[in-house]
C-alpha cells in the first residue's frame, strides 16, 4: 500500500529539483490499470498528448489547467475530472500534483458497446 500524502510531497519535491519542473511515479500497475502521481511546478506543462481509452484527473495540491480542443478546465485541489478522449494538455497555474487514473486497455467486446452508446449520442 501507498501513502498519497508521502508520495505527493516526494513528487512535488523531485518537480522543484528538476529543470523541467516536472516529476512523475508510476505507483500501482495491475493490468490495464496505472495510477500515477504527478507533480508539475508553477508554468511547467505536460504538451498535448493523446488520450488512453479511459482515465481520470484527481488534483490533490495545488491548480492545473487541462486543455483540450472541446475546452479548457481549471481544477483545484479535491477535484477529478475524466480526462477527454482527445489530444490534450496539462498546465500548473501553481505547483500541483495530480493522481492520474488511466485505463490502457479496453476488452474489445467493450470497445464496441461504448463507440454505439457514443454513436446513440
Amino acid at each position: 500500500m501507498d501513502d498519497l500524502n508521502a508520495l505527493t510531497r516526494d513528487q512535488l519535491d523531485d518537480a522543484r529539483a528538476s529543470a523541467h519542473g516536472r516529476s512523475a511515479h508510476l505507483f500501482l500497475h495491475d493490468g490495464p490499470l496505472r495510477q500515477t502521481v504527478i507533480a508539475l511546478t508553477a508554468g511547467s506543462a505536460l504538451d498535448e498528448h493523446n488520450a488512453p481509452p479511459a482515465a481520470s484527473l484527481q488534483v490533490l495540491r495545488g491548480r492545473v489547467r487541462l486543455t483540450a480542443a472541446s475546452g479548457n478546465r481549471e481544477l483545484i485541489a479535491g477535484q477529478v475530472t475524466v480526462i477527454p478522449h482527445e489530444r490534450h494538455g496539462l498546465h500548473a497555474v501553481e505547483d500541483a500534483a495530480v493522481l492520474l487514473t488511466a485505463v490502457t486497455a479496453v476488452p474489445e467486446r467493450m470497445r464496441g458497446a461504448a463507440l454505439a452508446a457514443v454513436q446513440r449520442g
